[in-house]
């Protein structure tokens, strides 16, 4: 069973979540010259093997949106923490 430690409510099962994509992608500007970056960002995504952060809103209980560090093969949970403290590339 998938657990994830939310730092404001504790552990609990992946089911009181939300997977919301890619924690680790820079959006670009608003603005109709940005339009293929959008379309790029919005459609074209990784599917990442290994390591990867992930944005996850706990949707049953205190409604934070989270980054999680998951291994995307195993499914281990390695790191859980606010979003706004996420890294991003």
């Amino acid at each position: 069973m998938l657990r994830i430690h939310c730092p404001y409510c504790g552990e609990r099962d992946h089911e009181e979540f939300s997977y919301f994509g890619d924690a680790t992608k820079a959006y670009p500007e608003l603005g109709a010259e940005h339009q293929q970056a959008w379309v790029e960002a919005v459609f074209m995504r990784d599917n990442p093997k290994g390591e990867h952060v992930e944005f996850w809103q706990h949707t049953l209980a205190c409604r934070r949106w989270l980054a999680v560090r998951r291994h995307t093969v195993t499914h281990d949970i390695l790191a859980v923490m606010p979003a706004r403290e996420r890294p991003v590339r």
